[in-house]
């Protein structure tokens, strides 16, 4: 929060909206460069943490394969500065250098990406919350410095500098409970891991890579259609969107996750269903509800008076995220089940009605259009989602 509130004193809502556009790019670079992993890491570590041989092939088998992937990953970047440049921030020269610099702390990224994921697996959930602690303090204090001198350039380098500064925090915390080098052998990889985890990849990877390069496609709509202060606007909203999305989120990986996955019969999930339905979705809602009058004030705290007409962006984001927090739990059962194929096709289904609606929409309502389309596509994913698990919630 305090970040957003830097970046609106010193960029203004055309500097967020490329931050946003670069955010997204980082998604999904992000999620290329872990493979996908993440889940599925966790649920291997879980399972085989107690057993010396395997534990150290899939500790060796997805850290040299994330590092052979970064380093190309590396090349490509570095290579091309200019091409990601212009396609991610409408920009020849200015902004290359923030590509070459991506390149270089690329592999300490993606490391650090997977040595949080095995502490999480290890179930070392005190160093997970001090790690992430440590990871917010670096980058609130990196991205005041980094705004108040360098504007928009230091944005973009907050979020991608802080994340590979934190690899040395993460490696003494795992280093305490395993001896990270020593389960680290080139004999120990095993293509069947890679084969194991490659559901988890496919859905991982669809869902952040399309998913990051539709909404880059989107916000780069309104910069070109509406302006780069309506896509700031956007960009805005949807920040505080991230804000209180992130009690869902985390309520679902944590608490309801782990059940769905361990629930063997369709009353069990059934049960998981109705128990988020009846206790946490209706004081989502009224807490949405009390955000909708006090948007002005939000607006104020959270950004400047500059950003008041995200004001009138409230009504339509809030209903489509009821829609999302309604459609999350049910979204989560593909993961728990290793539902691939169907994960996949409704991913790929609701991100092309995202981005049709916000096509046409833009077109006849402005950037308000952007947030109907918002709220009507996730209207149709949950009675999609709802009509694929009927059998679950009802039967």
């Amino acid at each position: 929060m305090i970040t957003s509130k830097i970046l609106a004193i010193f960029i203004g809502p055309s500097g967020m909206a490329l931050a946003g556009n670069f955010k997204n790019f980082m998604t999904s670079i992000e999620s290329i460069a872990t493979l996908g992993f993440q889940n599925g890491i966790v649920k291997y570590i879980v399972e085989k943490r107690d057993q010396e041989a395997e534990f150290k092939k899939i500790m060796s088998t997805v850290f040299i394969s994330l590092l052979s992937v970064s380093l190309l990953l590396s090349l490509v970047l570095f290579a091309f500065s200019s091409y990601w440049t212009r396609t991610v921030l409408d920009d020849t020269t200015q902004y290359a250098m923030v590509f070459k610099i991506l390149a270089l702390v690329l592999p300490w990224y993606a490391t650090t990406a997977f040595l949080i994921v095995v502490l999480n697996g290890l179930g070392k959930y005190r160093s997970v919350i001090y790690v992430n602690i440590v990871g917010n303090i670096l980058g609130l204090l990196f991205a005041v410095a980094a705004v108040y001198y360098f504007k928009t350039f230091g944005a973009l380098l907050s979020i991608i500098i802080p994340p590979s500064l934190l690899f040395f925090v993460v490696f003494y915390y795992l280093n305490k409970d395993i001896r990270f080098f020593d389960t680290i052998s080139r004999h120990s990889f095993d293509v069947q891991v890679l084969k194991n985890l490659s559901s988890y990849s496919l859905m991982a990877l669809v869902s952040s890579v399309f998913g990051s390069w539709v909404f880059l496609a989107i916000r780069k709509n309104i910069i070109t259609g509406l302006g780069v202060e309506q896509a700031g606007y956007w960009e805005a909203m949807t920040r505080i969107s991230n804000y209180y999305l992130l009690f869902i989120s985390t309520m679902l990986t944590v608490y309801f996750f782990p059940k769905l996955a361990f629930s063997t019969s369709k009353k069990a999930t059934k049960n998981v269903f109705w128990s988020y339905y009846n206790g946490v979705l209706p004081l989502f809602v009224v807490g949405l509800t009390v955000l909708f009058f006090l948007r002005f004030f939000l607006i104020r705290l959270f950004f400047t008076k500059a950003f008041f007409p995200v004001a009138d962006l409230f009504f339509w984001q809030l209903l489509g995220d009821v829609f999302k927090a309604a459609s999350l739990i049910l979204g989560y059962q593909f993961f728990a089940k290793k539902l691939t194929l169907a994960f996949i096709t409704t991913e790929i289904f609701s991100l092309t009605l995202m981005y049709t609606f916000c096509h046409f929409f833009m077109t006849a309502f402005g950037i308000q259009g952007i947030v109907m389309a918002h709220a009507l596509t996730y209207f149709i994913y949950w009675i999609v989602l709802v009509i694929y698990f009927r059998k679950s919630l009802f039967g």
